[in-house]
């Protein structure tokens, strides 16, 4: 067994890694990006990247209700369910992510992918992202977030909707997770040129399944491992902080999944820049825009830590569970990248 080669944390690691070299992989080869996928419906009058969404999201509510249905996932173990959930910090914390997302061009989980492709400038927007994310989750802000955004564990009341589907209906979750899941699915595929494109069929659906990778690994090993390690999936605000410390501390801080899945996608993102050709380096020529992105970064950060989660932890994580919070972020981070993104293009003028 697995466990009998290695300690519990080096698991979870390898697990975050395994599953984090696949979505890097999807980011530089698939084209899988939050931002991207928003600008093109917008602006571009191509869904196909959003459709992917869909698809993720389906893939992983159907994985993970699967597994729970199986014996093999815990919901009540999870952090998004666990945590009763704020609506303010949902729609707060959501709006800043995407307005932040909108002014460094890319979430935590795309700067990497871009990191990975030899971006330097994404080195900043990760930086500057993990640590902010640490000065409100932990830092200097964290009293005050949590005297504005009280955080309450140990739910009594079901947080998720398959959850409440069965206390108050009686219609088992994995029912609900099914034909939800089903219904995002079929709704990613009801454009014929979606189906005309199957890169973005397999890449979206693999991405889905990155995530519920996740939470079968490490519900694996918190019941066979020793060291009660917590049942998570990937996830890119404070995992980047995580892993931050651990690259400055690794003599006395031991492996985790947030840094097996930072690393993952750094190396899957270098793996897919190279099999495309598509690896080099680029610097930032313009100091103004630096500086805006950075900005955005330093939003990001605590916007994700006031909403639980990224585009890729609520939007695909949170909503793998149907967790009531995953719909409302995922809408708050759409609304605050479609305002961000109007402010660069059109600077908010007027129409004629």
């Amino acid at each position: 067994m697995l466990l009998d080669y290695m300690s519990d944390a080096n698991a979870v690691a390898l697990i975050g890694l395994a599953g984090g070299i696949v979505l890097g992989l999807a980011a530089r080869i698939g084209r899988f990006c939050t931002l991207g996928a928003i600008e093109d419906w917008l602006y571009s009058s191509d869904d196909r990247r959003m459709r992917m969404w869909a698809l993720a999201i389906g893939a992983a509510i159907i994985g993970a209700h699967g597994a729970a249905a199986l014996g093999l996932l815990d919901f009540g173990q999870t952090a998004y369910l666990d945590q009763v959930w704020n609506p303010l910090g949902s729609i707060i914390g959501g709006l800043m992510f995407g307005y932040g997302m909108a002014l460094s061009g890319n979430c935590g989980y795309g700067a990497l992918a871009r990191l990975g492709g030899g971006d330097l400038r994404s080195f900043f927007i990760v930086l500057v992202m993990g640590i902010s994310a640490y000065v409100v989750m932990s830092g200097p802000l964290a009293q005050t977030r949590v005297w504005l955004f009280p955080v309450e564990t140990g739910a009594e009341r079901p947080q998720g909707f398959s959850q409440l589907a069965a206390l108050h209906l009686g219609i088992p979750p994995l029912l609900t997770g099914a034909v939800i899941g089903a219904a995002l699915i079929a709704l990613g595929l009801s454009s014929r040129r979606m189906l005309a494109s199957p890169s973005h069929i397999v890449w979206g659906l693999v991405v889905g399944l990155a995530v519920v990778s996740g939470w079968v690994g490490t519900q694996w090993v918190a019941a066979n491992g020793f060291d009660a390690e917590p049942v998570q999936t990937h996830t890119f605000a404070a995992p980047i902080g995580d892993t931050i410390i651990y690259m400055m501390t690794a003599s006395g801080t031991a492996l985790s999944f947030s840094a097996g899945s930072v690393f993952g996608v750094l190396i899957g993102a270098v793996l897919g820049s190279y099999s495309k050709g598509h690896f080099r380096w680029e610097a930032c020529e313009d100091p103004r825009e630096l500086g805006r992105q950075i900005l955005g970064a330093a939003i990001m950060g605590p916007g994700a830590i006031l909403a639980v989660g990224c585009s890729v932890g609520q939007g695909i994580s949170a909503f793998s569970l149907l967790a009531f919070s995953a719909p409302v972020t995922f809408a708050a981070i759409l609304a605050g990248a479609a305002i961000g993104l109007r402010q660069l293009i059109t600077g908010f003028a007027p129409a004629e």
